[in-house]
């Protein structure tokens, strides 16, 4: 019994491996990563806090996307990328055939992805096994961003700027309720500069110093909420299945900066809105 377990756990890993070299083959002729998301540069570019014990939990093994200190032994989907793993591997895949208990792995949680502190190899054989479920001893990071399994190296440089545009204005603090997300890549920089330029113009009007709260306010409720009501209104968004409403507001802006370097004037948000869905529809 035992030679047959392990036979059958060096066929696994061969398998396995076999796997990852098509998977990194793949990779090379789409350009996509097939590496594991790494905790530290989740770490540098999120400002993450943490972590914080939650306890043993029973967790989704597609939910597993990252690791501490080992991304570079395993690909995006947990198999082995290197021979130097079989040992270990197939140790764990025979204790998987014998239904052996094994100890919780520990996972760092961040959003809503895990990253494996200790037991890839766990992890590796759960999810070669079509295993749902693993336990785990949990450690919660917080995080202003919501990170997703599914996230590209895009996305990340994306997140990290909108952290750093939160650290700035508060938004999430200020307007609870206030969730902007883009796909462009330098959107929250642009948004900063148009906060700022709305809170100069803001003192112009009042005729005194204007606190960046206030600007952020009223930014938010006379810009940005009209402009993405007209959106909505508009139903456009479903011309654009790849955007956000937040690129939309991004597209109007341009628009209306645009048509002032023309010398025409300035409209109002929901009118440089209405404007700009309707030279979108006719081309």
């Amino acid at each position: 019994m035992s030679e047959h377990l392990h036979s059958r756990a060096k066929a696994d890993f061969s398998k396995a491996r076999f796997k990852a070299f098509i998977n990194q083959i793949k990779s090379v002729v789409s350009g996509k990563r097939t590496t594991l998301l790494s905790y530290d540069e989740i770490k540098e570019k999120l400002h993450i806090g943490g972590p914080v014990y939650r306890g043993i939990q029973t967790i989704r093994v597609d939910q597993i996307a990252g690791s501490l200190n080992r991304y570079h032994e395993f690909d995006d989907v947990f198999l082995p990328k290197e021979d130097a793993l079989g040992k270990r591997w197939e140790s764990v895949d025979r204790a998987f055939y014998q239904d052996v208990n094994l100890p919780p792995i520990v996972l760092y949680k961040v959003g809503d992805v895990y990253f494996v502190v200790d037991g890839h190899h766990r992890v590796s054989v759960a999810k070669e096994q079509g295993q749902v479920f693993i336990e785990a001893d949990v450690r919660e990071c917080a995080t202003r961003v919501n990170l997703t399994a599914d996230i590209r190296p895009e996305d990340l440089e994306i997140l990290g700027s909108k952290v750093r545009f939160l650290e700035r204005t508060h938004l999430d603090e200020v307007i609870p309720k206030a969730n902007i997300k883009l796909t462009i890549p330098d959107g929250f920089e642009r948004m900063l500069v148009h906060i700022a330029v709305h809170r100069y113009f803001m003192g112009l009007d009042l005729k005194r110093d204007i606190a960046e709260e206030e600007a952020l306010k009223h930014w938010y409720e006379k810009v940005y909420k009209p402009i993405v009501k007209v959106i909505h209104k508009s139903g456009i968004l479903a011309e654009f299945p790849d955007k956000t409403e937040g690129d939309l507001y991004l597209w109007v802006l341009d628009h209306q900066k645009y048509l002032s370097e023309q010398g025409l004037p300035l409209q109002k948000p929901e009118d440089a809105a209405h404007a700009f869905m309707k030279k979108k529809r006719k081309k």
